[in-house]
């Protein structure tokens, strides 16, 4: 079979059985971006834990120091009194009643809702619609709250808030192929040390199996860490 120019030249510079540091790995990963669009650069830790056990469902929520590089739209359900303060926070959709509704009625085109803690039961009543987009707001990444101002802000300046699947793998994007090498490796670095911190404390065995790096297009490539 006739490989490909961009094939070849994976073939040539990737050796799949090699574990790269950060550096080694961002710099290959850049020599294959695409310069017709601007790609994700996504993070697949998969990790040793049983998200089935509560201790074990890891979840992260934090800013990074450049953002991941995507507008995020973000709807805000509050009463009344809290629509000014949303709309000024910079929140895109505000509103209760219309958009329990929309969202009840299939409605989920948006990144983010944030939701003050007397309206979650409502909204709660929503989850079959919410659950699968991974929609549903939750106070430990700060998306149910009073401090409406606080939480859109930071939701628009590119928090991130990563779950681990069922499988055990744990990932998310945390850049652009836009963005500097050093800008991705402090990125990286911030997101690795939360996931080793929120190792629990009663695991025992493998905690970070393998970790890889990719652009939207590009190949995975491996990552040794220290754990």
């Amino acid at each position: 079979m006739r490989l490909s120019k961009f094939s070849k030249a994976v073939m040539e510079k990737l050796d799949s059985s090699k574990l790269y540091n950060i550096e080694e790995a961002l710099n290959l990963m850049m020599s294959f971006k695409r310069d017709a669009f601007n790609e994700s650069v996504d993070v697949a830790f998969n990790l040793g834990v049983d998200p089935r056990h509560a201790e074990e469902n890891i979840r992260l929520s934090i800013n990074l120091p450049h953002g991941i590089g995507k507008k995020i739209s973000v709807l805000a359900i509050v009463n009344a009194d809290k629509e000014k303060e949303a709309k000024d926070a910079g929140a895109d959709f505000v509103g209760k009643d219309e958009f329990l509704e929309k969202i009840k009625g299939g409605w989920t085109d948006v990144d983010k809702i944030v939701v003050s803690p007397d309206l979650m039961a409502q909204l709660g009543k929503l989850g079959k619609v919410l659950g699968p987009k991974g929609l549903m707001p939750n106070p430990k990444s700060g998306t149910v709250t009073n401090d409406i101002t606080k939480a859109i802000k930071e939701l628009k300046a590119g928090k991130l808030d990563a779950r681990v699947e069922k499988n055990g793998i744990l990932q998310t994007t945390f850049g652009k192929t836009s963005f500097s090498e050093d800008q991705l490796k402090e990125n990286f670095n911030v997101l690795q040390n939360a996931v080793i911190s929120a190792k629990p404390n009663s695991f025992k065995g493998k905690y970070i199996k393998t970790v890889s790096i990719s652009s939207t297009l590009g190949p995975g490539i491996k990552i040794g860490i220290e754990q």
